[in-house]
This record gives structure tokens, sequence and C-alpha cells, in this order.
């Protein structure tokens, strides 16, 4: 059900990018800003949006079938993440401040969704546990080890004094 909107609204995005083309030129503004680069056209944004809003599809749709699920749920995690950046409602007045709070509101219960999503380990154990797994049992092979070591030189010690006592000593 997670990767459901994430599927829709990249569709949408790639489909439709005109819709999306505002947040996205006033996003694209700051960065080019902080760059000192030159804006970007309308053209570029739209492609901007388009190559989001595909990446956006095309992760929600791997997420949806269990392909690198992990991998996918944090991808569109870090792909939400310019979304709310420029949907932030702190900047805005009256009935534009309502909807970006309910679209950054949106966009923040996404990225958590996705962070959940990429941390969770289906029930299988965590790396952490599988290097302390993996310490305890080559403790406990070594020390087994040791003990057989001991044991065959303490036959191997009355072994030979077994033999000492045949040839007369």
């Amino acid at each position: 059900m997670l990767a459901s909107s994430f599927v829709y609204d990249g569709v949408q995005a790639a489909m439709h990018p005109a819709e999306h083309a505002a947040a996205a030129r006033e996003g694209s503004a700051l960065v080019t800003e902080r760059l000192g680069a030159s804006p970007l056209s309308e053209a570029q944004v739209a492609t901007l949006v388009r190559a989001h809003g595909v990446a956006t599809a095309v992760l929600g749709l791997a997420l949806a079938v269990g392909k690198a699920p992990r991998t996918a749920a944090l991808a569109l995690a870090a792909l939400t993440v310019p979304l709310a950046v420029v949907n932030q409602p702190f900047t805005s007045k009256g009935s534009e401040r309502e909807e970006r709070t309910a679209k950054f509101v949106r966009n923040l219960g996404a990225i958590g969704a996705a962070v959940i999503a990429g941390v969770d380990l289906e029930g299988r154990p965590g790396i952490s546990y599988r290097v302390s797994r993996a310490g305890t049992a080559a403790a406990r092979q070594a020390e087994r080890a040791a003990q057989r070591a001991a044991t065959e030189g303490r036959r191997a010690a009355a072994q030979r004094q077994r033999m000492l006592a045949v040839v007369g000593r």
C-alpha cells in the first residue's frame, strides 16, 4: 500500500509535469541561486519533473513487487525530501499556507514511512546480530579445537610413556 502513493505521484508527475512545474521552479531557483548558476529554463524544469516522476514511479514499483525493497524505500525517502522542502509552509500566507501545510505533512509522512520500510528487516536478523552470533560461534569452535588439542596431547604423552615403559628405560 505504501508503494501505491509513490507510483501514482510518480506517474502523474511524469505524464503531467506542468502541474508540478511551479513548485519545481521554486526549488530549482533556490538551488541554482545558492550555486551561483543560471536559472533553469521551462523545458529543463519540465524534464527535471518528468525524471523525478519516472524515478519515483519505478522505485515505487520495485518496492511494490519486492525487488530490492529496502534500497527502493530508502531511495524513495531521499526523492521525497526535496518535495517536503519545496512544500514547506513556513514562508507562505493564507490559503496557500494551508495547502502547503497539507502537502508538507503528507511528504513528511511519506518520508517516515519509506524510512521505516527501508530499515525493516522483515523478521530477519540484522547485521549486528549476525556478527555477534558469528563471533560467539567462532569462540565456541576455537574452544572446542583447544580442548581436542589438549586431549590429543595428553593421549600422545600417555602413549609415549607406555612406549618408554615397554622399551625398558
